[in-house]
């Protein structure tokens, strides 16, 4: 049975994510703010840096807006960063061209109790000052959306000191000491959760959960290490607040994400979308899956490719168009004008 257009005149992605039937679907995309377009290029130029960009509010509203005024996405997602909690914890947080850099690691069971407790209205509230500037420049039919880092990525960037391609230092103490490790979680998970019901408060309309390293584990290891303590963020998410979660190259790991019932889940490029129609079979809504990749073609190859992946879904409801995971530095602004347009010319 299809499910009824609603009369409430919410706006197009929320209805979506409530898989309701719709008259388009709605279209937004990770990190469609970012280095590929030139007014973003130009205030980074008068930024202290990447980090200073992020702790203004002015500066965060004005780059978060800019998809919006030039593409016309249906959801703006603020610019902001997973690991900013981390620093409020006590972390020293650096960006260079290498990505971030944290110099002092937690390793040990001293350095996880050395954490400091964290209320994110006060050490976040820049945060929460740039959704509040964002939402009023808003046009009335996008959504806003804030975010965070689930707490296994979090620990990894913590325990690493930065990104990694083996995890070294974060299996041993996964596996060597799980008392240390289980209490690191625990605190990334409640900071998690309030930060994410914080950005609620103030204005987000809907929330994404990005666990952009839970792929690295085996299936098995997922639900050992990491799926408990997203499961507590899951739970103390205010219930009126749609969340999306999202895990890079982790289709092995789609049932265990469709467990947690969640609002929605995130399909990564390389899962092919009819078939994760078929297996969430309508219990939650799915976002997705363009490869970026895709996006360094031509307009015309990505509208074919976007009208193709529209197709796929055949009209089933509960999709928001998206890419499986972010736009790429190098892209054409004009492919990612293709691929909106194309999605808002379509219909189910």
């Amino acid at each position: 049975m299809s499910a009824p257009i609603s009369k409430t005149g919410d706006k197009l992605l929320l209805r979506a994510l409530r898989r309701e039937k719709v008259e388009r679907t709605p279209v937004w995309l990770m990190r469609q703010a970012g280095r590929y377009l030139s007014e973003y290029r130009a205030v980074r130029a008068q930024a202290d840096g990447f980090l200073g960009m992020v702790r203004d509010p002015e500066l965060a509203a004005e780059v978060t807006l800019q998809p919006i005024r030039r593409f016309g996405m249906d959801g703006a997602i603020l610019f902001s960063d997973i690991l900013l909690p981390l620093e409020a914890l006590g972390m020293e947080l650096r960006f260079d061209e290498g990505g971030p850099h944290l110099p002092k690691p937690v390793r040990t069971r001293a350095d996880v109790e050395a954490l400091r407790a964290v209320e994110p209205r006060q050490a976040l509230d820049y945060v929460g000052r740039a959704l509040g500037l964002v939402k009023r420049a808003l046009p009335a039919h996008v959504t806003l959306l804030g975010f965070a880092g689930a707490p296994f990525t979090l620990a990894s960037y913590a325990i690493e000191g930065g990104t990694s391609k083996s995890f070294l230092e974060l299996r041993k103490l996964m596996y060597r000491d799980t008392a240390t490790w289980e209490l690191l979680l625990a605190k990334l998970a409640d900071l998690t959760a309030a930060h994410l019901a914080y950005q609620a408060e103030c204005g987000a309309e809907a929330l994404v959960l990005f666990d952009t390293w839970a792929g690295t584990l085996t299936r098995a290891d997922y639900r050992r290490y990491a799926r408990p303590w997203t499961e507590r963020v899951v739970r103390a998410v205010p219930a009126h607040v749609p969340l999306v979660l999202f895990a890079g190259q982790a289709e092995h790991l789609f049932e265990d994400q469709l467990a947690l019932a969640p609002t929605g889940v995130a399909v990564d490029h390389r899962m092919e979308l009819a078939r994760a129609f078929d297996q969430a079979g309508g219990r939650v809504a799915l976002q997705g899956n363009l490869d970026p990749g895709a996006l360094l073609s031509s307009p015309e190859e990505v509208a074919l490719r976007t009208r193709a992946l529209l197709d796929s879904v055949a009209g089933r409801a509960g999709h928001v168009l998206n890419l499986g995971h972010g736009v790429l530095p190098p892209t054409d602004p004009e492919c990612v004008a293709a691929l909106v347009e194309t999605a808002r010319s379509a219909r189910p």
